[in-house]
């Protein structure tokens, strides 16, 4: 069984890359905390053309992941090959799942793809400290609400963002 310490990021990749690549640069400036182990970072899915090869390495890369998390901008709800794909395994897994509303929203709103309709996850604005807050507590939470059963869109109290300064 593989260790799973990873984290996962699904984004749609021609508009959203942007995002993630800031969260890359945060991890590796000296001048945040934010910290996360990057899934993508396992391999590379080589056979770009083939489908299957590409579900095979993103399977390997969730595999190895402790949470899911989910760009969400303004076209994520209407992709529907390997986002749809990542979100419903990710559901299937059972993984923490992490929705960064790149629209600054700290709820749930319409541009959360239907697939998430009813199922456990924390919605957040994009920005370090509070995804930084989410990546270390989240996780926690989704597995006491799940032993609750729990489902449903979460989002952290104003006193959350006031504690982090943003």
């Amino acid at each position: 069984m593989a260790y799973r310490n990873k984290t996962y990021v699904a984004f749609d990749g021609d508009k959203d890359i942007r995002y993630y690549r800031l969260m890359k640069a945060w991890k590796q400036s000296d001048k945040t905390d934010f910290n996360f182990y990057d899934a993508h970072d396992l391999n590379t899915a080589r056979d770009s053309s083939q489908e299957e090869s590409i579900k095979r390495q993103l399977r390997e890369r969730m595999a190895n992941s402790k949470v899911f998390v989910l760009l969400i901008g303004e076209s994520t709800k209407n992709l529907t090959k390997f986002l749809k794909w990542e979100i419903e395994l990710a559901i299937k897994k059972e993984l923490p799942i992490i929705c960064v509303n790149l629209n600054g929203k700290k709820s749930k709103d319409t541009l959360c793809p239907k697939s998430l309709d009813d199922k456990l996850s924390i919605f957040i604005p994009f920005g370090s400290k509070i995804m930084q807050y989410a990546l270390e507590n989240w996780p926690t939470s989704d597995a006491s609400y799940r032993k609750d059963g729990k489902t449903g869109a979460y989002h952290y109290k104003q006193s959350v963002y006031d504690e982090l300064g943003i």
